[in-house]
C-alpha cells in the first residue's frame, strides 16, 4: 500500500510529464501526509487506484477532460475515476443526472451501474482536483497538495495537446480554467450535475452532443458515450 504512494504506480507518459512534479517539495509533502493517512485511517480509494483516470487514459490518448470535486467518501464508492463509482455500487445523485443529461442529449440509454472506465478508455480523462478523501470526511484531503498536482496536471493537458474538451462543470472545475488556453482548446462550461445545482444550467447543457461535434470537426473520433448494462 504504502509503496503505491511512494513510488505512483501511473502510466509511464503521465509520470515523465509529471517528473518534476513528482519530485517537488509539495508532492513530497503530500506523499508524508498520505502515507501517515492510509496507515492510520479509512481512505478512499484505496491506494493502487488513486492515479486510475491517468493509467485509464494515458496522456497521448486524452481527447476530453471532466473535472470533479474530490471523490466519494463513503465505503467502496471510489474508484479513481471522478463521478464514477464500483460495479455494484448505488449510483450517486450527481451521476444519475449526468445519465439524465445524456439520455435527453443524444438518447443514452443509463446503465445499471455507475463505472465509467468505458469512457475513460476511449480518451475521457476523469479527474478530481482532489484524489483522496477521508471516509465519510467530504473535502477532508484539500488543501493538502492535491490542488498543486492537479495544477499541474491541466497545464500539463494544455501543452502537450490541442484541440482537447474540457468540461467544467460547476465552479470547483472552473478554478482549473486560467490554466487552459481558450485559443487551443475548447472550453464548455455548466453548473454542477449536483441535485443542488443541476436544474439550473446542467440539465438542457447538451455537452456530450457538443463534445463528439468538436471531436468530429477535428477529424478524430467520437466518444461512444453509450455505457452496456451488466447483466
Amino acid at each position: 500500500m504504502n509503496e503505491t504512494i511512494v513510488n505512483p504506480k501511473i502510466e509511464n507518459n503521465w509520470k515523465m510529464a509529471l517528473w518534476d512534479t513528482f519530485q517537488s517539495e509539495e508532492f513530497k509533502s503530500l506523499r508524508s501526509f498520505l502515507k501517515q493517512e492510509y496507515q492510520t485511517k479509512m481512505i478512499f480509494p484505496p491506494a493502487k487506484d488513486i492515479f486510475n483516470a491517468f493509467n485509464f487514459t494515458p496522456l497521448n490518448k486524452v481527447k476530453v477532460v471532466i473535472l470533479g470535486q474530490d471523490p466519494y467518501h463513503g465505503p467502496g464508492q471510489a474508484n479513481g475515476l471522478c463521478f464514477s463509482v464500483k460495479n455494484g455500487i448505488k449510483i450517486p445523485p450527481s451521476l444519475q443526472n449526468i445519465y439524465k443529461e445524456c439520455a435527453a442529449d443524444i438518447g443514452f440509454r443509463p446503465p445499471n451501474h455507475g463505472d465509467l472506465s468505458h469512457w475513460a478508455k476511449q480518451g475521457v480523462l476523469l479527474l478530481n482536483a482532489t484524489l483522496s478523501v477521508e471516509n465519510g470526511k467530504a473535502g477532508s484531503h484539500q488543501k493538502k497538495g492535491w490542488e498543486y498536482f492537479t495544477d499541474e496536471v491541466i497545464k500539463t493537458l494544455n501543452n502537450h495537446h490541442k484541440g482537447l474538451v474540457f468540461l467544467l462543470w460547476g465552479n470547483f472545475a472552473k478554478q482549473k480554467e486560467k490554466f487552459i488556453d481558450p485559443k487551443k482548446h475548447h472550453l464548455l462550461h455548466s453548473v454542477h450535475p449536483s441535485p443542488l445545482s443541476a436544474h439550473r444550467g446542467f440539465f438542457g447543457c447538451k455537452h456530450f452532443s457538443t463534445v463528439n461535434e468538436l471531436l468530429k470537426e477535428q477529424g478524430r473520433t467520437p466518444i461512444e458515450w453509450e455505457i452496456k448494462s451488466l447483466k
